[in-house]
């Protein structure tokens, strides 16, 4: 186990489950698995409409498939990312159960050195500091493990939930950018938000002892 100097914990969990296991204060991120697919096909079910307004389409058009076979192709193209190091997908657990994804991506490393974090979650499950939590839980990932020099999150500006996350973590506001990102079908305006790594040397104290840290 390699352990951060604010305690975020790094772990390869035993089993079938390959990739890194982290703690915040409450949540656990892992890869999503083989295992896991009754649970999240009945959120993503239970939740679609309140999901897909805040989408991109998949490339034919359509919605994200909830097929097993869907789900499998696409925990192994996860996988794979993972292991040429693009992206970082983890399902968000709350002890045992699966109330959405947080997702790092976009890596590009040399002079870049960066990437990009996106969520969601169970509708049961929001408004309750769990998107936040697990924000700061992979910054930490982010900036101590993978050493990336910056992470920013997008955001449609009408998506108020999200916005709220960012101000919580009071993430700094760098623009508007216009049509950037397809989502349902409609070119989308996104509010950027970053963080530095030396921002986060900064803030990580009080973001962990806030969000992360337990007991």
């Amino acid at each position: 186990m390699m352990r951060s100097k604010i305690g975020i914990s790094h772990e390869k969990p035993a089993g079938p489950i390959k990739g890194p296991l982290i703690t915040g204060k409450r949540i656990t991120l892992r890869p999503l698995g083989p295992e896991d697919y009754q649970s999240w096909q009945e959120v993503r079910t239970r939740c679609h409409a309140w999901l897909v307004k805040w989408e991109p389409r998949v490339p034919n058009g359509g919605y994200l498939e909830t097929t097993e076979y869907a789900f499998r192709s696409r925990i192994g193209s996860l996988s794979r990312e993972r292991e040429m190091g693009t992206c970082y997908g983890f399902g968000i657990f709350l002890g045992e159960r699966f109330i959405g994804e947080i997702n790092l991506s976009g890596i590009i490393r040399g002079a870049f050195s960066s990437g990009t974090i996106g969520y969601w979650i169970d509708e049961a499950a929001a408004g309750q500091g769990y998107i936040p939590e697990s924000v700061v839980t992979l910054l930490g990932f982010a900036f101590e493990y993978l050493r990336l020099h910056r992470i920013e999150i997008a955001i449609v500006p009408r998506n108020k939930s999200s916005l709220r996350v960012v101000e919580k973590l009071e993430l700094r506001f760098e623009g508007v950018a216009i049509k950037f990102l397809q989502i349902d079908g409609q070119w989308e305006d996104h509010a950027r938000y970053a963080i530095l790594e030396s921002e986060w040397i900064e803030r990580r104290q009080k973001l962990c002892e806030t969000w992360v840290n337990r007991g």
